[in-house]
């Protein structure tokens, strides 16, 4: 039987401490995790508060994601990809279908394209010679408009491999626009030859 939101809670605190804090995390042992572990504790674990939140752009309503403001890099008729700046990491590029829709009610059709799409920016990604990965994600708590990310990880840098990469962008200082701008275009025009679409111009 499922746990219940106040089950899942119930079952959480028999880990915490009297303050409601569960222990570090496993993570924070992992020689790639960003901080030393002295001093570091965990917030308290709130109670579920149910309903949730609505995210930006529920049902379509008022979505900030249908009204993109980032700095365009490739588009066709379905999809777009635009940059995500300023970032820490040389280059973090977000994947997003034209017309409204989340993972969950994405058409078979564009979820062909997007597993197609998704290769080939990476792949663009990747071929930069200055990056050793592209780490792509999902997550989708804040927003209601899909939208996936690609997050280059700079050669060289192993310390910085894993899913930590996204806290070292923000610790990092951030890289130069003109730098993120070259390399943008770099994967679009990489994805334009690889796939179709249109290039855009990023000043």
């Amino acid at each position: 039987m499922p746990m219940s939101p106040e089950d899942f809670h119930a079952y959480a605190m028999q880990a915490a401490d009297a303050e409601g804090r569960l222990p570090l995390s496993r993570m924070t042992g992992w020689e790639i995790f960003p901080f030393e572990q002295a001093g570091l504790q965990v917030v308290p674990l709130a109670p579920p508060s149910l309903p949730e939140p609505a995210r930006d752009g529920e049902n379509g309503a008022d979505c900030r994601g249908c009204r993109p403001s980032r700095a365009l890099v490739w588009s066709d008729e379905h999809w777009r990809l635009s940059l995500l700046a300023p970032s820490g990491v040389p280059l973090i590029l977000i994947l997003e279908p034209i017309a409204h829709h989340d993972l969950a009610d994405l058409p078979d059709d564009l979820a062909s394209e997007m597993g197609l799409l998704i290769t080939r920016i990476a792949t663009a990604i990747e071929s930069l010679p200055h990056i050793a990965r592209a780490h792509v994600s999902r997550w989708g708590d804040g927003g209601a408009h899909l939208h996936v990310m690609f997050v280059a990880r700079p050669a060289g840098f192993s310390q910085l491999r894993g899913s930590c990469l996204v806290m070292w962008d923000d610790l990092l200082p951030t890289v130069p626009d003109d730098q993120c701008k070259h390399d943008a275009a770099a994967v679009g025009e990489g994805l334009a030859r690889s796939y179709g679409g249109l290039t855009a111009s990023l000043g």
